[in-house]
């Protein structure tokens, strides 16, 4: 499987963005997806995951609630909506994938990663 992120950029704060991730490869369905980032001197952060289904979701406790995460199975395609952006969301957002199950909330847990897009929120 190999990921490919998409949509980030410098905005504002309070502006909104929406980050694309495409997965090539068969079984696209049979994979949970997941959004990290990480920004300078920090570690990775756990954004949000998706079942292989779309049905479940879990979000960081940093942005729930300003963040969502969908897919479309049909397109191989995953999505995070990204709202209400303050500086400290500023950093490399990266997608991941992990062979079946739901709930991965641990980078590790995820088989394949993207190589990341860049999102610089300026206040």
């Amino acid at each position: 499987v190999q990921l490919v992120e998409s949509g980030g950029g410098s905005v504002r704060a309070g502006d909104s963005l929406r980050l694309s991730c495409a997965a090539s490869g068969r079984s696209f369905s049979l994979h949970a997806m997941g959004w990290f980032r990480q920004a300078p001197g920090k570690e990775r952060e756990f954004l949000g995951t998706i079942s292989m289904n779309g049905g479940v979701t879990h979000y960081g406790d940093s942005v729930k609630g300003r963040f969502t995460i969908s897919r479309d199975n049909a397109k191989n395609m995953v999505y995070l909506q990204l709202n209400n952006l303050n500086a400290d969301d500023s950093g490399i957002y990266y997608c991941a994938t992990r062979y079946v199950g739901s709930g991965w909330t641990v980078g590790s847990e995820y088989d394949h990663w993207g190589q990341g897009t860049q999102v610089t929120v300026s206040t």
